[in-house]
């Protein structure tokens, strides 16, 4: 059996900022003095012309990025998801979401895979707070194929987009060939007995998850949810209406992140029930990576009982 390839999604970010700035002239990189965790620093070093160290200060950064953006550029503004969704969350709302301008958010470091860290660092609320602003799109891509291909679409879309990408190096699920659409979600298995929504690390949790169901004989439709705003609504009202019931799995808190949205998405429509796998509304704490994944439930084990559970819940 071939090696499983483990990237991170900040490291295709990176790449993917450079290949954009080689094909147009108006990709913008700003940062606040964090390109190496972030790896916006390939496109510093490539061009250092179009690349601004606003320095620890990422509110004014947002400020900058919106002023860049009503010239006619495209800006990518980086920085931690803690500092760049909660931080700046009033430049972000009112500077760049109000008036819909052309700026890209890349969050990295999201989410308690950030591991040692600490709770500080461990942004768990950032698809919360992007939720609730008005045109925000908000993507989390599973593996860096998704992430690579996520940052080009950003680029062709017109507004705000906040692309959240991990630390933590994650196996790769899709091929070359992968074709991305924002809003649009990718079934990556067919199933009648159970749904399986997820984003972000938690998809490829979520695959392990359906191979332990299926041999228990338990039929599962498997649903990547790349982007949380806007969602694929018909996706998820489809699947409610196949199997009865939903699991959704996120790396971050589950309230106002994906399990409410999948809730919004199917409660007026075909309410059927909805089991949430994600932090359990708490703060994070310090620790290597993946065993705060295991503490935190956020691995295929309880997808696993959740998904159980879930079957259980259907009238």
């Amino acid at each position: 059996m071939a090696d499983v390839i483990k990237i991170a999604t900040r490291d295709a970010y990176g790449k993917a900022l450079v290949e954009l700035g080689e094909k147009n002239p108006d990709i913008l990189v700003l940062d606040a003095d964090l390109a190496a965790a972030t790896k916006t620093g390939g496109f510093k070093k490539a061009y250092p012309d179009r690349f601004f160290d606003t320095g620890i200060a990422e509110s004014n950064m947002m400020g900058v990025a919106a002023g860049l953006a009503t010239t006619g550029y495209t800006v990518f503004a980086s920085s931690f998801a803690m500092f760049s969704a909660g931080r700046a969350f009033e430049q972000v709302r009112n500077t760049i979401a109000y008036p819909h301008l052309n700026v890209k958010i890349g969050a990295t470091h999201a989410g308690i895979s950030v591991g040692e860290d600490g709770a500080s660092h461990q942004c768990c609320e950032d698809i919360a707070l992007m939720r609730s602003i008005p045109g925000m799109v908000i993507i989390n891509p599973a593996d860096d194929i998704e992430a690579r291909e996520a940052v080009f679409a950003a680029a062709e879309h017109e507004g705000p987009v906040y692309m959240r990408f991990g630390r933590l190096a994650v196996p790769r699920i899709f091929d070359e060939n992968y074709k991305f659409e924002i809003g649009k979600a990718v079934t990556l298995k067919e199933g009648t007995d159970v749904t399986i929504i997820a984003t972000g690390l938690m998809v490829n949790e979520a695959i392990e998850a359906a191979k332990v169901l299926e041999e228990e004989g338990i039929s599962v439709e498997l649903i990547n949810m790349h982007t949380i705003k806007p969602l694929d609504k018909a996706a998820v009202v489809a699947a409610a209406k196949k199997t009865g019931c939903i699991v959704t799995a996120e790396e971050h808190n589950i309230i106002g992140g994906l399990g409410d949205a999948v809730c919004d998405a199917v409660c007026d429509v075909y309410p059927v029930p909805v089991v949430k796998v994600g932090v359990e509304d708490t703060f994070g704490k310090s620790g290597p990576a993946v065993d705060l994944l295991h503490i935190f439930g956020l691995d295929a084990k309880n997808i696993v009982e959740k998904a159980k559970t879930a079957i259980s819940k259907k009238k």
